[in-house]
């Protein structure tokens, strides 16, 4: 994709959240429990005070802080030392260790996680859902992958989207109305920006066109670029269920996506001007997914989506269709985002990227050396072959002694027990310890329906079993993991006991490097956090 790389060499990507964020309590309600708030510094540009909005004014659509509660603001620190920093540099001080003393107006808003636990947030009202996802990743030491993301979820409609990385997230809250229950949610969602990784699985040949310019057959860079590139005209065509205004009842159109909007013919396939009726277009709405599309809506299957006005937010203004399958539904809603936010949705995908080319080492990281400690006395391991072989060592040493050390009886019997392999497993964020299939597939769609995407399950049919939920071609498949015993031995297997494993992290090891008897290696695993 050089191409668009070269046309992305001076565009200006936006900085990382130049003010002083606070964590002020749980979603529990008892937020003065906290002595303190966690400060968290992120660096970046500082704002000039704007005197006229208030420092501590509550989001509007967010549900109302119960009495107690409060937010604490950091106060000026005091120059030890006045005789000898002059008064501008001590000014220039101040500002960069307690920029919140000094930055633009904050409001406080609340989060939720999966668990719908949650956490009010004081934030600068210029802050972006990037920024956002980057206090939480610091705040509870995730690791960031660049696939955690802010959803605007509306509770009322059973509806929710992905707000872009760059998006305001103030803006977003001022369209709520106060007597709704609207929420943001942070979790992790893989297939954000997968499409420019592999566009052919996301834009299927029969559902797109291209223009006539455009002859043979287009790679994923040509597919993309014809997308991003305002002077072509790409179009999504297929046929989709659409609810009727005012009715019930769903009814099978045939659609065409243009830039210009959205649009259905009125006469079978036809795409004559005269037969196509306009529908909606993207410069003041967004792409919804309903989530109960036939509970709530009474679609004919569960692959709802919708276009929402931003100016209009009652149920009778949503534009509801219906798609057959998974994979239609991801196409149209992702061309959609496409048309909507255009070149900026490839800032948003290379950004994080641009950053990590000159990767750099703390001081600390660059003084670590390997140590050997087997020995009377200790020695600095200058050989790297020799330092890789006895972290591999220690790797093995720290498996076998937790066997060990929880199992019944400790003897070497015992240390393959099932207690010992099932607590090697508890603690890893692949492992879903009491989630049903249902449950887990509701999660795995939650953080994307790509390749690889992987989660590990007690069986709820079969006890001392379990179950591994992998997607595949955005299709969720379960695959059972059976105990073997040989000579008192306990293993794992996945394919009748051809390939075992001592426990259940060796698996998913072996399964993340081989593909096997699954469709698709193991790549992503759903993870849930506690805010």
């Amino acid at each position: 994709m050089s191409d668009m790389n070269n046309t992305l060499e001076d565009v200006h990507t936006s900085g990382c959240l130049g003010e002083k964020a606070e964590i002020s309590g749980s979603g529990k309600g008892n937020v003065s429990g906290f002595s303190r708030p966690s400060l968290i510094p992120l660096h970046g540009p500082l704002q000039p005070p704007n005197p006229q909005l208030s420092r501590n004014a509550v989001c509007q659509g967010n549900r109302k802080i119960e009495e107690g509660e409060e937010f604490l603001l950091a106060a000026p620190v005091p120059s030890l030392f006045p005789e000898l920093i002059p008064s501008t540099v001590s000014s220039l001080v101040s500002d960069c260790l307690l920029p919140s003393t000094k930055s633009a107006a904050t409001q406080v808003i609340k989060v939720y996680n999966e668990d719908n636990t949650s956490r009010a947030v004081e934030v600068p009202t210029d802050i972006t859902a990037r920024d956002i996802c980057q206090l939480f990743v610091l705040k509870n030491h995730c690791i960031d992958d660049h696939s955690w993301t802010l959803f605007e979820h509306l509770t009322h409609l059973s509806i929710e989207r992905i707000i872009e990385d760059h998006e305001s997230v103030m803006e977003v809250l001022s369209g709520w109305a106060m007597d709704t229950d609207s929420r943001l949610y942070f979790r992790k969602n893989y297939a954000k920006y997968e499409f420019f990784n592999k566009p052919l699985d996301f834009f299927p040949d029969h559902m797109v066109s291209i223009s006539s310019e455009t002859n043979g057959m287009m790679n994923h860079s040509q597919l993309i670029q014809t997308f991003l590139n305002s002077s072509t005209c790409p179009e999504i065509h297929g046929h989709l269920h659409a609810k009727e205004q005012g009715r019930k009842s769903w009814k099978k159109f045939y659609f065409v996506l243009r830039r210009s909007g959205l649009y259905f013919s009125n006469k079978g396939t036809s795409k004559e001007p005269r037969h196509l009726q306009f529908i909606a277009e993207f410069s003041d709405g967004d792409v919804y997914t309903l989530l109960s599309a036939r509970k709530m809506h009474g679609a004919p299957t569960d692959y709802g989506f919708c276009v929402k006005s931003t100016k209009r937010g009652s149920p009778r203004d949503l534009k509801l269709l219906c798609a057959d399958d998974e994979q239609t539904r991801t196409c149209w809603v992702t061309a959609m985002r496409l048309f909507k936010y255009g070149m900026q949705l490839y800032q948003n995908f290379i950004q994080p990227h641009q950053k990590q080319k000159t990767p750099m080492r703390s001081i600390s990281e660059n003084s670590l050396v390997a140590m050997d400690f087997s020995g009377h006395k200790s020695r600095v391991i200058e050989n790297p072959s020799e330092a890789l072989s006895v972290a591999v060592e220690e790797g093995l040493s720290w498996r076998r002694k937790s066997c060990h050390r929880l199992s019944s009886h400790g003897s070497p019997s015992t240390s393959q027990g099932p207690m010992s392999n099932m607590a090697l497993h508890m603690a890893q964020p692949w492992f879903h310890s009491k989630l049903s299939r249902d449950e887990a597939h509701r999660l795995i769609t939650q953080q994307g329906l790509i390749d690889g995407v992987f989660l590990l399950r007690d069986s709820q049919s079969n006890p001392n079993t379990f179950v591994l939920s992998l997607c595949h071609t955005q299709r969720i498949k379960h695959f059972q993991i059976l105990p073997v015993d040989e000579e008192g031995e306990l293993f794992y297997s996945l394919d009748d006991g051809h390939t075992r494993f001592a426990d259940l992290i060796q698996l998913v090891e072996f399964y993340q490097l081989n593909r096997g008897v699954l469709p698709c290696k193991l790549k992503h695993h759903c993870a849930r956090i506690t805010l």
